[in-house]
C-alpha cells in the first residue's frame, strides 16, 4: 500500500521528470535559433532580472562591459582547469578569439534565453522538491533519498557550467557537456521515480525467459547514449560551420560536416533495429495493458518522430524546430528506453 506521501513524492518526481524534458527542450530551441548569447551575463540578463526590450534601455557601452566581464570569469575558469590538469582546455579558452566578440543585442534571443532560463529555475525548484520530499524513503528506501539528493548538488553543478557556456560564448565542447549532465540528472529521476512506484509490489513473473531481453535493453540504451553523443558532435560540427560562414549558406552546412554525419546517420540504423528487436521480444513477453508492452509502443512513436525530423535536418536545410524536437525525441527515446529497462529488470521468470 503506497501512503499519500509516497504518492506525493511520485507525482512531484514526475513533474520533475516533464520539466526536465522541457529544460532540454528549451535548450534546443536556443541552441538551434542561434540565442545562446541573447543574454550576455549570468545569472542575471543585461543586468536586469526582466529582460530589456529595446537596444535604448541597454547602458551605452554594454559591449564593452560584459566582453571584459567574460574574459574575467573565463580566466578563473581557465585556472580551475590548469588546477585539475586540464592546461590544453584552459589554453584553447584563453586563446579563444570569439569570446572577445561583442553580441549585438535582439531582443527576440534574449527573451528565447530568458525563457530557457526560467525553466531551468523551474527544474531547479522540482528537483529540489523531490529532495524534500525523499525524506519519508530515508529510512525504508535509502536509495531514493540520497539519489535525490545528489540530483540537487548535480543542478547547481549544471548552474555552475550553464554559467561559464554563456561566458566562454558557447564553447562547444562545455555545451556538450551541459547537454549529457542534463541527462544523468533525467535518468536520477527515472530512476527515483521507478523505484517509487515498485517499492511495494512484488516482481512480475511472466512464463518466457527474461534474461535474453535485459540484456539486450542494456545494450540498446547504450547505443542510444552513442548517438546522442555523436549527435552532440554532429551539432557542435555544425555550430563551427555556421559561425565560419556568419551564418549564411544554411543548405550548405550539412554537406561540410563530414564523416561524423554519415556515422551519426549509419547508426541511426542500428538504433532502429535495436529498438525494433526489443518490441518484439517485449511483445512476446507482454500482453495487454502491461507496462512494459505500453512503454515499448511509446518507444516507437518516439522513435518515429526523431527519424523524421532526422530525415528533415539533412535533407531541408536544418529546419530549426527540427532541430530541436530531434534533440527533445531523442531524449526521450532514452527515457523510455531506460524506464522500460527498470521494469522489465524487476522482471522473473517462473520456475515451477
Amino acid at each position: 500500500m503506497i501512503s499519500r506521501s509516497e504518492q506525493r513524492f511520485i507525482r512531484i518526481n514526475f513533474i520533475t521528470i516533464i520539466v526536465t524534458l522541457l529544460v532540454i527542450l528549451a535548450g534546443g530551441v536556443v541552441r538551434s535559433t542561434g540565442s545562446g548569447m541573447g543574454c550576455p551575463d549570468w545569472p542575471k540578463c543585461f543586468d536586469r532580472y526582466i529582460p530589456p526590450t529595446d537596444v535604448s534601455q541597454l547602458p551605452a557601452n554594454y559591449k564593452e562591459k560584459y566582453v571584459v566581464g567574460r574574459i574575467k570569469k573565463n580566466e578563473k575558469f581557465a585556472k580551475y582547469l590548469d588546477g585539475i590538469g586540464k592546461k590544453e582546455l584552459a589554453d584553447s579558452i584563453r586563446h579563444d578569439k570569439t569570446i572577445s566578440l561583442p553580441e549585438e543585442f535582439n531582443p527576440a534571443k534574449t527573451w528565447t534565453e530568458y525563457l530557457n532560463r526560467l525553466v531551468g529555475v523551474v527544474a531547479g525548484i522540482f528537483i529540489l522538491l523531490t529532495a524534500v520530499f525523499s525524506f519519508i524513503y530515508r529510512k525504508s528506501a535509502k536509495r531514493i533519498f540520497f539519489l535525490s539528493i545528489l540530483n540537487v548538488f548535480i543542478i547547481i553543478l549544471q548552474a555552475w557550467l550553464g554559467a561559464f557556456v554563456v561566458s566562454t560564448n558557447l564553447t562547444q565542447w562545455l555545451v556538450t557537456v551541459h547537454m549529457l549532465l542534463a541527462l544523468v540528472l533525467l535518468g536520477i529521476s527515472i530512476y527515483t521515480y521507478s523505484y517509487a512506484k515498485q517499492l511495494h509490489k512484488e516482481p512480475s513473473v511472466i512464463m518466457y525467459r527474461i534474461l535474453w531481453l535485459k540484456g539486450f535493453l542494456f545494450f540498446t540504451l547504450l547505443v542510444s547514449v552513442a548517438q546522442i553523443i555523436m549527435g552532440t558532435e554532429v551539432r557542435e560540427a555544425v555550430d563551427a560551420i555556421a559561425k565560419s560562414l556568419s551564418f549564411g549558406g544554411r543548405n550548405t552546412w550539412i554537406g561540410k560536416v563530414g564523416e561524423v554525419f554519415n556515422y551519426h546517420r549509419d547508426m541511426a540504423i542500428l538504433v532502429v533495429i535495436c529498438n525494433g528487436v526489443i518490441y518484439k521480444m517485449v511483445l512476446d513477453r507482454f500482453s495487454g495493458k502491461a507496462a512494459p508492452l505500453l512503454t515499448a509502443r511509446f518507444i516507437l512513436f518516439t522513435l518515429l518522430i526523431q527519424l523524421l525530423t532526422g530525415f528533415a535536418l539533412a535533407y531541408i536545410s536544418l529546419p530549426p524546430v527540427a532541430q530541436a524536437l530531434h534533440i527533445l525525441f531523442s531524449t526521450m527515446l532514452f527515457s523510455l528506453q531506460f524506464y522500460l529497462y527498470l521494469l522489465v529488470y524487476r522482471t522473473r521468470t517462473y520456475k515451477q
